[in-house]
């Protein structure tokens, strides 16, 4: 599937199913995990609060707590996405 049809951040797929966002591409050897774990109402809309980072590997020959390579909470999605491009792009150039 082309990535073309997902919506990117930084020219790297953002695909969300629910409350957990996934940055980077599954083609890739590592990928960013992101669970929006609470939300608050700014006006009438539900803006994340306290969202889980994980850089994972997307080999699914190991198991998914092995997959867990580093992880952090950030307070917002925008602290989020900035530090999952920070950890994804110094995970791919090594």
């Amino acid at each position: 599937m082309s990535t073309a049809t997902f919506p990117t951040y930084k020219g790297r797929p953002l695909v969300r199913c629910g409350d957990t966002l996934y940055y980077g591409n599954m083609t890739d050897k590592y990928v960013i995990k992101m669970d929006i774990k609470s939300k608050k109402k700014v006006k009438d809309l539900d803006v994340a609060d306290k969202v889980s980072v994980q850089l994972m590997l997307t080999d699914s020959s190991i198991r998914n707590r092995k997959q867990i390579v580093k992880q952090s909470e950030k307070s917002g999605l925008y602290l989020a996405l900035d530090i999952a491009d920070a950890w994804l792009t110094r995970a791919l150039s090594e």
